[in-house]
């Protein structure tokens, strides 16, 4: 079991389980959810009382998870990743947890996912109570000693390079996911009118480039046919803020074969 680290500025003292709570020896002491994850987020390190995405963004989010759209990319993500019992992995910015439970499933290993979202940890811990879930904002500081992890993921979420490398065991692997640059492609064209290829793969390895050494790049691609209801649904998690010309455009579009594609980049600690 991976120790966690009190969050409070100053301590980042050992936190030991009591019962229903996680306590320092400085007497920091932070709750159990009745869901089984911990809440270590500090007011300091939250924008907001309702930090991470929208219910609605959450919701859509699911419901393109649950109608199997991506799994293909998530089952070709969890493939890449080189873990045995009992090594640890950490997923940065899970939200509701499917990818780093594709990644237990699959390797047996054990899984910790951190999120600033209360709501996305609340839901991953909900589904999957054999897990170890936090909640705090990755863009500071882990709460999570040196060494800890024989693998850290971003699937398309955050990335804190010195922090990575820092809780990473020198044998261990980052894996970072992004968009790849046909992701959409289609759907882009048809609502937001820019049908552009957009490599993310450069700035992802310049990001990391001081830590990190690229050891592996693997492209994930599949076509899906999506309906109205899918398309709405995938929008809605991939994109904040359309216009209202862009709102019509996606209020009227019918069934289309759309690219859902991944670059999927392999590191080792510098």
């Amino acid at each position: 079991m991976i120790t966690l680290l009190c969050p409070v500025r100053g301590c980042r003292r050992a936190l030991a389980r009591a019962g229903r709570h996680f306590v320092c020896k400085r007497a920091h002491s932070f709750d159990v959810a009745r869901s089984g994850y911990v809440n270590l987020l500090q007011p300091q390190d939250r924008r907001s009382l309702l930090a991470g995405d929208s219910a609605k963004t959450r919701q859509a989010r699911r419901r393109v998870v649950e109608s199997g759209l991506e799994t293909p990319l998530v089952t070709a993500v969890a493939a890449l990743v080189p873990l045995a019992p009992p090594d640890a992995a950490l997923e940065v910015g899970c939200g509701e947890g499917h990818h780093l439970a594709a990644v237990v499933a699959r390797t047996g290993c054990e899984g910790h996912g951190i999120d600033i979202s209360t709501a996305a940890i609340d839901a991953a811990a909900r589904r999957h109570p054999r897990m170890h879930w936090v909640v705090a904002n990755a863009d500071r500081v882990l709460p999570y000693p040196d060494a800890s992890f024989r693998l850290v993921a971003s699937i398309t979420a955050r990335r804190h390079a010195p922090e990575f490398r820092r809780v990473l065991r020198a044998d261990g692997t980052l894996i970072v996911v992004v968009p790849a640059a046909d992701d959409l492609i289609e759907l882009r064209q048809a609502i937001l009118g820019e049908g552009i290829a957009r490599d993310r793969v450069e700035r992802a390895l310049a990001d990391f480039a001081p830590h990190f050494t690229l050891a592996r790049h693997e492209h994930l691609r599949h076509v899906a046919r999506l309906d109205p209801a899918s398309i709405q649904d995938v929008m809605t998690a991939s994109y904040r803020g359309l216009r209202e010309s862009q709102r019509a455009r996606l209020a009227s579009i019918g069934p289309l074969d759309v690219t859902l594609s991944r670059d999927a980049l392999l590191f080792r600690p510098s």
